[in-house]
């Protein structure tokens, strides 16, 4: 009973000095519940608060650094397997992909506009490479007849952006023709920073039947699942 109370003492003036729970157990080996009943009616100066309130917002710190680490090598463990269950793309599935990709992100014919070239758009570089792949390696469409234009806010530095383009398309600077998007100040947009380059239009001459062609690949696709 005498080592309780001595126990129970040094308990009290370590709390009273600032110290955790978790650094008090870590001196006086007793149950958690125990340690609590003592020093549950022990004040403690402004001074200790503080401290106890830092140690509260490192160990949350550290908890939140565990949490995010552990995000992350589980994205990483998500992205390499999923990218292994990809394997091998045959030319068909590519062909398929670059019709679906059109068909998401393509200018499209219609009624009021049945002479609608081959156009698509994106501001994602990788699916800019996917469709020039397709363009190039599967329709066969000569590189001299493939032309660019990006539109980029006014505010972005267009020169920038068109290098950064004319690196990804292994492409002269000047067969990129720049389109200056006017600013307007009570939009709250969110393509900006380091990673933004502007949209990037890939348009094929004289290609209004090719844009026929595949909205019938479009429509080939959407019979063999039954989908009207």
């Amino acid at each position: 009973m005498i080592t309780k109370q001595k126990e129970r003492e040094r308990a009290i003036k370590l709390r009273r000095k600032g110290r955790t729970y978790s650094e008090i157990l870590a001196q006086i080996p007793v149950a958690k519940s125990t340690l609590s009943l003592w020093l549950r009616e022990v004040g403690i100066a402004q001074k200790q608060k503080q401290r106890l309130t830092q140690k509260k917002r490192e160990a949350s710190f550290r908890g939140g650094e565990a949490r995010r680490r552990q995000r992350v090598e589980e994205t990483r463990a998500i992205l390499n397997q999923a990218e292994k269950e990809i394997g091998a793309i045959s030319k068909r599935e590519l062909w398929l992909i670059g019709s679906a990709l059109y068909w998401a992100e393509g200018s499209k014919q219609k009624i009021s506009n049945v002479a609608q070239q081959t156009q698509f758009s994106n501001s994602d570089s990788r699916m800019i490479e996917i469709f020039m792949t397709w363009l190039q390696d599967v329709i066969k469409i000569p590189r001299e007849d493939i032309s660019f234009e990006l539109y980029i806010h006014e505010t972005s530095d267009a020169k920038k952006a068109r290098a950064w383009w004319s690196h990804i398309l292994t492409r002269d600077e000047k067969d990129i023709r720049v389109y200056l998007k006017r600013h307007k100040p009570s939009t709250n947009r969110t393509n900006i920073g380091q990673e933004y380059h502007g949209v990037l239009r890939v348009r094929v001459k004289r290609s209004a039947k090719l844009n026929r062609k595949i909205t019938g690949w479009i429509n080939g696709i959407c019979n063999h699942w039954g989908v009207v």
